[in-house]
């Protein structure tokens, strides 16, 4: 239960009592400044506690943006400030100041709140506050202004903005034009029947994975089911973040299911397709397009979050290209077709599942294909272009979330230390241009030899030389934000490749269960990055031998072993590789999320 200090006297037909019960607050009243800190050390530490003044006149929704977001330490709005646990003693400090003579604040400001959270400002200490819009937050000065506050409060639905809000300030044009017309108002169903966001995250996954096993029937009937089903389960994907942002609950465990679920519930869905064009009538084997689509989707998204977090406190002046970018989004329906040629999560999933229920698996993969080409050659493009147009200096913490993301193992992180000397002569662009040549020695060794043959293990070797090279400085130049992307474009390719020329029943979807699990370890790091949790430790990365140790296996394995031998090793590497990384990723969100890590709202790729 949380705690609200009501401070000053009532005042008769006031509602604030029963708008902070309607919240979760248990109410308890103060006189004055003493009497609030009375009651506030009464209060159990674990607790939060808001201190709110008598005289408030707002929209409940504002109170709640104020007082429940589990996001923020401490936060306020006019005439209300809380703190949780984290921030509690910031407030303690404060309160007990003004309960001093003086006070140390302006005097001007009568709302016991508002002074509070003006001296917790004085002190350095960071408030939230919440963006109202049209609601209304305020403490009434004079009957006259309180009637005002009043009929301004009647002018506006606070439900209907409530409603508004849990919808994506920027989203993609099927998403917003087909889904969140409807889906927001599943998610106030939701709430108002007690359900969490992490349960209707869940229902998405099982939705998905049902709408898996309809593809892999590989029936006509199959197919019509697994594109509706797959539609439900974007609905319910979408709902979920409508249902935080409707009701505030956020958590670290919850953005992380949301964000894991989803590239889980995309990948099933490949396999299922693959599954079904061979049981169809046709037997037509798909596998090498939908290990494809993996790569290059997974591939797309590592772009993004190298990019984003190469500039995540860059400081320099915006780049032309980026000052275009902006016009263009200032513009209609270029907005809408850029959002749209990107092929986020929304477009890209209706897609699929209108071509998966009136078409075939590999028309299906063949669309998907040269869309997600079209959409990473364009993202990419503009974001190299952004890169060297701007001037910037990138801070050691980008250099080293970039080394984190580039998943060097023991092999490629002794070579970098005894490569440090000579590379700091070399040019700037070197990290990413030694990443493409060794990514493009080690793929085409694979594909252009015969299966056996030791060439693979040479371009394998070269790679890993490669791999040290490009890591034995920090990575602060224009465009090493392309060393990770290039990294999982060659290690992937690489096992997609030799699987494939293995050219034995079984090696492609063994390949695919082990692009899965490694895929898995790589958006893992991404999302403790991205939560400021750090790296996964670097105990797991040694154990699952780094990017370049694991290429250099597999090309070992290809050349030592037969090909059935081969296909029996894949499935071997992905099982031990996907029960490490699930064990240690489990182990750790759970362990975050029960430690009070805190609450996360990401909104991750645009629907």
């Amino acid at each position: 239960m949380s705690t609200a200090i009501l401070t000053g006297q009532p005042v008769p037909g006031s509602s604030i009592e029963a708008d902070l019960r309607a919240i979760g607050f248990d109410v308890r009243p103060a006189a004055d400044v003493g009497d609030a800190e009375a009651v506030l050390a009464r209060v159990p530490s674990g607790e939060r506690v808001a201190v709110v003044d008598a005289r408030f006149v707002g929209h409940t929704h504002a109170l709640r943006l104020g007082l429940t977001d589990p996001r923020f330490p401490l936060a306020a709005v006019p005439g209300a400030v809380t703190a949780q646990p984290a921030g509690r003693q910031a407030l303690v400090r404060a309160l007990a100041r003004e309960n001093t003579a003086g006070g140390g604040t302006a005097l001007a400001v009568d709302s016991v709140a508002d002074r509070l959270a003006a001296a917790l400002h004085a002190d350095g200490t960071a408030v939230h506050h919440p963006e109202l819009g049209s609601l209304v937050a305020v403490v009434p000065a004079d009957p006259q202004a309180r009637n005002e506050a009043r009929q301004a409060v009647a002018a506006v639905d606070d439900e209907a903005v409530r409603l508004k809000s849990a919808v994506k300030a920027r989203d993609g044009f099927f998403t917003t034009f087909f889904i969140s017309p409807y889906s927001r108002y599943i998610a106030r169903w939701c709430a108002r029947r007690g359900l969490t966001p992490n349960q209707v995250t869940t229902a998405s996954l099982l939705t998905a994975l049902i709408a898996a096993g309809c593809a892999a029937t590989g029936t006509r009937g199959g197919f019509v089911a697994a594109g509706v089903l797959l539609i439900a389960s974007f609905v319910l994907d979408c709902t979920d973040g409508q249902l935080a942002r409707y009701s505030l609950q956020y958590s670290t465990l919850g953005a992380w299911l949301d964000a894991t679920f989803d590239r889980a519930k995309e990948y099933a869905y490949y396999a299922g397709l693959a599954l079904g064009a061979v049981r169809g009538g046709g037997h037509d084997d798909v596998w090498a397009l939908a290990l494809g689509a993996m790569v290059l989707q997974t591939c797309r998204h590592v772009v993004d979050f190298s990019f984003n977090e190469a500039n995540h406190d860059a400081t320099a002046n915006t780049s032309p290209t980026a000052a275009l970018s902006d016009k263009l989004d200032s513009v209609g329906w270029t907005v809408w077709l850029r959002r749209m040629i990107v092929l986020p999560i929304g477009e890209r999933w209706a897609m699929i599942a209108v071509l998966t229920a009136a078409t075939t698996p590999r028309i299906t993969f063949y669309v998907l294909l040269a869309g997600c080409a079209f959409a990473a050659t364009y993202t990419t493009a503009g974001r190299v272009l952004r890169s060297v147009t701007r001037k910037a200096r990138r801070t050691d913490r980008a250099a080293q979330a970039l080394a984190d993301l580039a998943d060097n193992g023991p092999l490629g992180a002794g070579l970098a230390h005894a490569l440090r000397g000579p590379a700091r002569g070399l040019p700037a662009v070197t990290a990413p241009a030694v990443a493409l040549l060794g990514g493009l020695a080690v793929v085409a060794c694979s594909a252009l030899t015969g299966f056996g043959g030791l060439w693979p293990v040479v371009g394998a070797l070269a790679y890993v030389l490669t791999s040290a090279l490009a890591l034995a400085r920090p990575l602060k130049g224009a465009l090493d934000w392309l060393v990770p992307p290039l990294f999982r474009a060659a290690e992937y390719a690489t096992v997609l490749v030799l699987a494939a020329r293995a050219d034995v029943n079984g090696a492609l979807p063994a390949a695919f269960g082990l692009v899965a699990a490694v895929a898995y370890h790589h958006y893992d790091t991404v999302y403790r990055i991205r939560g400021d949790a750090g790296a996964p430790p670097a105990r797991l990365v040694r154990a699952i031998g780094g990017q370049e140790g694991r290429t250099l296996l597999v090309t070992v394995l290809a050349a030592l072993l037969t090909a059935a031998q081969f296909k029996a090793a894949l499935t071997v590497i992905a099982v031990l590789v996907a029960v490490v990384v699930l064990a240690e990723s489990i182990r750790f969100w759970v362990a975050a999320h029960k430690g009070g890590a805190p609450a996360v709202h990401d909104e991750g790729e645009p629907a």
